[in-house]
């Protein structure tokens, strides 16, 4: 994927690079006779920023949310549902990865700030060097970076990497390294990357955090299937026990090299980290409740409203905390699978997604706890549901009439809102409405089209989301469509989610207050063919490729913003998702022999990843 299309109309032709490149191609005849100025190259320097410059200064102590005097030792015990077959966390097979490997055993060129939109700043290249265009970036690896087994990192390992996630990595890597014009190395600790002509400003951000692996000690023959071998790394953890699909166990390497580093300082604190797998959600939470676990994010809200009265919360050796979060909070919901020719007219996937109650779902299962899901980056600036799109969006959007309806244009459209009685007549109405437009009719109670019911599965791989399911499916019933939930094993999901082997899931979509990249692979038309892509509803949509661009060739924080809403808006228009809800802070509960820094990463989700890396235990 290069980031060019051609567009035909009228008398000729226009190379799209992006909405703001557009301009540029057509003022291009214009500025021929104007001589090039050499773009501008930075010297080499200690961080890097999507947009303007990273807030944290070079000699930097820490990042702002880790306590640089965390002791170090102990032990931290923590919990995961579902089960796990691989310790490859970058393959196509990386859903069904133990979770822990990324960040603990690989690490990265640089370390992502979460305290900033997207900002990098050095771990195993101790510098960046780039130009204004972002046309090329240079790596400096920092000399005394090494495996756990003590050889040093080198620019062959990384080039070794880079070459090998290209063709057996994840898509969404695949998808991006494939963008590199070419790689070379002036040395054994510099790496350049030629991006001439991409038009890609997070690309240099994406090869920053890629993981660094070892060339000595990878089977790269081997390396798209699944494999519980303990793999080698620069981390500051090894893997000192393995039991397939039910518990790994990190071991602080006592001469991680990196452990000084401003971006490392007070991170990593635990001697001894476990992760205990759980095939289902209660016999998790009663482990925690027995104090077999130190930590857990809550996602259950009667759980969280009934389910934390016992003993140890209520003399205080274990605690609950509601806190706020500064990202998008992006989308969760019902995923059609247009690759099914059931689901191809949008008429018909707005009708369905009108029965979903979510005042009755709120009020009867979640306490009332929830927010509707009304925009893809909820509760941010590049939120454009309640705004009406600017001239810039409307510019951007030009070359697609049609691809945006007229509401959500305005910024008026919601997702509807019943009357929260399970049964409102209105709504019902309303679906079958849109239904008969697109020739579906009851017949004796029943939804046909041609004489073939409308009938579908729903897959599910958890109690919760199958009671979820089974009452969207009792509400759909209403209007004659026959929906069966089918529960389904982690291991199976993941395998049939890869395959695209379902007719609806539900998805969640995470958002960043930096989206980039990632969306190539949730969204593009390339990706809809891409197995164990995140493009779950196999969206095909010139103007969805367009804006991925147009966001990813932004150069100031207001072009980005316009670019996003406008992509937002394409996405709601496509209706390819029955969205769902949110909660608006994070529901987290620990024991008390384990603490945190005050401060907490404005734009982190969750705020803490899975081995809790800036907290600390408080018992020897």
């Amino acid at each position: 994927m290069d980031g060019f299309s051609i567009r035909r109309g009228g008398g000729g032709s226009v190379a799209r690079l992006g909405g703001f490149a557009r301009l540029a191609a057509l003022l291009a005849p214009l500025l021929l006779a104007i001589p090039a100025a050499a773009e501008h190259t930075t010297p080499p320097t200690h961080g890097i920023a999507m947009h303007g410059d990273p807030a944290l200064p070079p000699g930097f102590d820490h990042l702002p949310y880790a306590n640089p005097d965390a002791p170090k030792g102990g032990r931290l015990k923590v919990g995961a549902q579902g089960t796990f077959d691989s310790l490859n966390p970058f393959n196509i097979k990386a859903g069904s990865a133990a979770q822990g490997i990324q960040g603990n055993v690989y690490q990265g060129l640089m370390q992502r700030s979460f305290d900033e939109p997207f900002t990098l700043y050095g771990l195993i290249a101790q510098s960046i060097e780039t130009d204004d265009a972002r046309s090329f970036v240079t790596f400096h690896l920092d000399p005394r970076a090494h495996f756990s087994d003590g050889a040093p990192i080198t620019s062959a390992d990384v080039v070794f990497s880079f070459e090998l996630l290209k063709t057996k990595g994840r898509p969404q890597q695949r998808s991006a390294f494939s963008l590199v014009k070419s790689v070379t190395t002036p040395d054994e600790h510099t790496i350049r990357y030629d991006l001439t002509g991409i038009g890609d400003r997070e690309l240099p951000l994406i090869l920053a955090i890629m993981p660094v692996l070892p060339k000595q000690h990878m089977d790269a023959e081997h390396f798209n299937e699944s494999t519980l071998q303990a793999p080698i790394g620069s981390g500051p953890y090894k893997v000192a026990e393995v039991r397939a699909g039910e518990r790994i166990v990190l071991m602080r390497d006592p001469n991680y090299w990196g452990r000084d580093l401003p971006s490392q300082k007070g991170m990593h604190n635990f001697d001894e980290i476990t992760v205990d797998y759980f095939r289902d959600a209660n016999s998790l939470f009663e482990s925690f409740k027995a104090g077999l676990l130190d930590y857990r994010d809550e996602t259950n809200p009667t759980r969280w409203t009934t389910g934390y009265d016992f003993p140890a919360m209520r003399d205080g050796r274990a605690v609950k905390e509601q806190l706020p979060t500064g990202v998008p909070k992006g989308m969760e919901g019902f995923a059609f699978n247009l690759r099914r020719p059931l689901f191809q007219d949008i008429r018909v996937r707005e009708a369905l997604g009108i029965m979903f109650d979510f005042e009755w779902v709120n009020a009867n299962f979640f306490s009332g706890l929830y927010t509707r899901t009304k925009s893809f980056f909820d509760d941010s600036e590049l939120a454009s549901t309640g705004r009406p799109a600017s001239e810039a969006e409307r510019a951007l959007l030009a070359p697609f009439p049609g691809a945006v309806r007229d509401d959500i244009m305005e910024g008026t459209w919601r997702p509807p809102i019943s009357d929260g009685s399970g049964r409102d007549r209105k709504q019902a109405q309303q679906a079958m409405n849109l239904l008969a437009q697109a020739g579906w009719h009851v017949t004796n109670g029943t939804l046909r089209k041609d004489g073939e019911p409308f009938a579908f599965e729903i897959m599910v791989t958890n109690r919760d989301q199958e009671r979820l399911a089974l009452n969207y499916a009792g509400q759909l019933s209403r209007i004659g469509v026959t929906t069966t939930v089918r529960l389904v094993d982690e291991v199976q999901y993941q395998r049939r989610r890869q395959k695209f082997d379902f007719d609806m899931m539900i998805g969640t979509w995470a958002a960043s207050a930096s989206p980039g990249n990632e969306q190539r692979n949730r969204w593009t038309s390339e990706s809809a063919d891409q197995e164990s892509s995140f493009n779950l509803t196999g969206a095909r949509s010139p103007a969805l490729d367009a804006l991925i661009n147009d966001l990813l060739a932004a150069r100031t924080h207001d072009e980005f913003v316009t670019a996003v809403r406008a992509y937002d808006r394409v996405l709601l228009s496509g209706f390819y998702i029955v969205p769902l809800y949110h909660a608006q802070d994070q529901w987290s509960a620990h024991w008390t022999r384990i603490a945190r820094p005050s401060k907490l990463p404005h734009y982190a989700a969750p705020l803490f990843n899975v081995t809790l890396d800036t907290w600390w235990t408080k018992e020897p």
